[in-house]
């Protein structure tokens, strides 16, 4: 007797087995495409949450990591995830307007935010999901909101008033409001493609740009571009998505699991933000190729004076209620400048 159910749980352990070896064998694949480069916060913390939600789901899921806009560039990649030929993006938060989900321009407002402090309370709060349950019948779900950091001005020419600004081709993101914040400063947007920046700065096919220090460090834009001003005028943040067809026929255990990794590694791509980015800065500033300038006080009013319109301006594209919701959140008042 003790014999036979000896055998009968060892059989029942096998069976049981059965699905998990499957299941290692034959993964879940999800294809995460990104345009920036590995050694990036938004780089970095994809791979981490490659590494845990392969641990943490004991390898039922495997996460192929696609950086630089080897499989799709960002003009791309949001048709690839509606379509579900990729599972996961994290596009940055100005790639939502032509979708027809302008709401998420705020975040592009320029001088909205004066720290990661006042950020993290919309990202991290009631206004930041609301922002993302408007994805859905788009067929997107929104995860997380990461980090990369503020944006400083680039350009061949010193940057040290709104005025320098004037005339020059400045390359931008698809959006309304940033083509908005570049002719509040009398320059001429353009709109390219992130990985095309480096050749159009090093062709004169434009002048200068924006990015936060760890974009233009990783890509070498440093390297064609005599100076930069540190004015940190806007946020460039990321949403990681997942196509909601796919993430909604993951088994429950399946998708919590992949839900604490993807929380891990938003914690964990928040806190290296602003630590890369200054990593990044000495790095160009040891390069020696680059002249960086640091605003006076004065020198940054007079950037906030001049952007600050385009707050107005964009109010009725954005929606009212949405800004002063952001405005009540954080604090900040236009009226007092």
């Amino acid at each position: 007797m003790k014999v036979i159910h000896l055998l009968f749980g060892l059989v029942a352990s096998a069976l049981a087995a059965m699905p998990f070896v499957a299941l290692a064998q034959n993964p879940i694949v999800i294809k995460f495409n990104h345009v920036v480069a590995v050694d990036t916060p938004k780089g970095l913390a994809a791979e981490f949450f490659a590494k845990r939600a392969g641990e943490l789901t004991r390898g039922k899921v495997k996460v192929e990591v696609y950086a630089n806009s080897t499989l799709y560039k960002d003009k791309e990649e949001m048709e690839a995830l509606q379509l579900g030929v990729v599972q996961m993006l994290a596009p940055s938060l100005a790639k939502f307007a032509p979708l027809g989900v302008r709401d998420f321009e705020v975040f592009d407002l320029p001088y909205i935010f004066d720290s990661y402090a006042e950020l993290h309370k919309v990202t991290k709060g009631s206004i930041g999901q609301a922002l993302f349950k408007k994805l859905e019948p788009k067929g997107i779900i929104g995860l997380a909101y990461w980090d990369n950091g503020f944006k400083s001005f680039s350009a061949n020419t010193p940057i040290l008033m709104p005025d320098d600004l004037q005339g020059r081709k400045m390359r931008i993101q698809p959006s309304s409001v940033l083509d908005a914040q570049m002719r509040a400063l009398k320059a001429i947007p353009r709109m390219l493609a992130f990985s095309e920046v480096y050749q159009a700065l090093k062709n004169g096919i434009v002048d200068g740009t924006e990015n936060p220090i760890s974009n233009l460090y990783t890509q070498k834009m440093f390297e064609v571009q005599k100076h930069l001003a540190l004015t940190e005028h806007g946020y460039l943040g990321y949403a990681v998505i997942v196509n909601k067809r796919f993430w909604d026929s993951l088994p429950a255990d399946v998708r919590g699991q992949l839900e604490t990794a993807m929380k891990e590694s938003t914690r964990y791509a928040n806190d290296i933000a602003k630590e890369q980015n200054d990593k990044d800065l000495e790095a160009v500033r040891k390069s020696g190729k680059m002249q960086v300038h640091v605003p006076t006080a004065e020198q940054r009013q007079a950037f906030k004076k001049a952007l600050i319109p385009v707050h107005k301006e964009m109010e009725s594209r954005i929606g009212k209620d949405l800004l002063q919701s952001v405005y009540r959140e954080t604090g900040f008042d236009p009226a007092r400048l």
